[in-house]
Parts: C-alpha cells; structure tokens; sequence
C-alpha cells in the first residue's frame, strides 16, 4: 500500500508499513535496547549503527488517545476519529482506532490493541490501524 509519497523520507518506511499490514511487523533495535521504526541508520539513543530487526509484538498497550472532529484534509470523511500511540514492545506506533465508538467516552488508555494497515475513507490512502484486540 503506498500513499504515492515517494522519495527518501519514504525510504524504509513503505517496506515496514507493508510488512505490518502482512501481519509481519518489526522494529529496529539496537544492542542496548532501544527501539525505533525505519527509516533509521543510527539509534537515536546511543548512536549504534547496528539496528537488527526484531519482530513486534502481537499486542500492544495505548498509552494516550484523542478525538479528531476536526480533521486533516485526507481524514476528512473519516472522522470523528481516534488518534493513538500504542507500545508494542521497544516502539510506540501511532495510528488511528477502529472497532470502538470514538464518542463512547470511556477511554481507550490502556487498552491492548492489535495493529495492522487499513485505508482512509477520505482517500484510500494506508495508515496504520489499532482494534481492540482478542481475548
């Protein structure tokens, strides 16, 4: 799935966006731990230029959300929407949640999620998606 962006901020990114959406998602981690996603040659941490990928974990955990009612252009008949940062493992992902009512009000901090690639409604364009993930 691409955007059509193209280019060398791209470079790395488009390939692990794929993997994620083919159930296969990494990160990039460093001999200390830290982890990071592409496009990356150096931790940002320590500076180590080793950077093996390791596979991400099939949960992750949000650990902060909003409501877009006011979108972007390429969200606009996507929302309202829920913006949110999941840990998986060394690396927080940042995508939109499905599966749940953006206007429940409970919260979605702490919930364990499952992650993946979806489309925009606006658009079609690929963005990585967060559910709600099995018991």
């Amino acid at each position: 799935m691409s955007d059509g962006a193209s280019g060398y901020g791209n470079a790395g990114y488009d390939e692990w966006r794929n993997a994620l959406g083919d159930g296969e998602g990494y990160a990039l981690v460093c001999p200390d731990g830290h982890g990071s996603l592409p496009p990356r040659r150096v931790c940002p941490e320590c500076g180590s230029t080793s950077l093996p990928r390791e596979p991400l974990p099939a949960v992750g955990t949000i650990e902060t959300a909003t409501v877009v009612h006011v979108p972007p252009p390429r969200f606009a008949d996507d929302a309202p929407y829920v913006t949110a940062i999941a840990r998986f493992g060394p690396v927080r992902l940042t995508g939109v949640l499905r599966g749940v009512d953006p206007e429940d009000g409970s919260g979605p901090v702490g919930r364990s999620v499952e992650s993946n690639v979806g489309e925009r409604e606006t658009d079609g364009g690929s963005v990585v998606v967060f559910r709600p993930a099995e018991k």
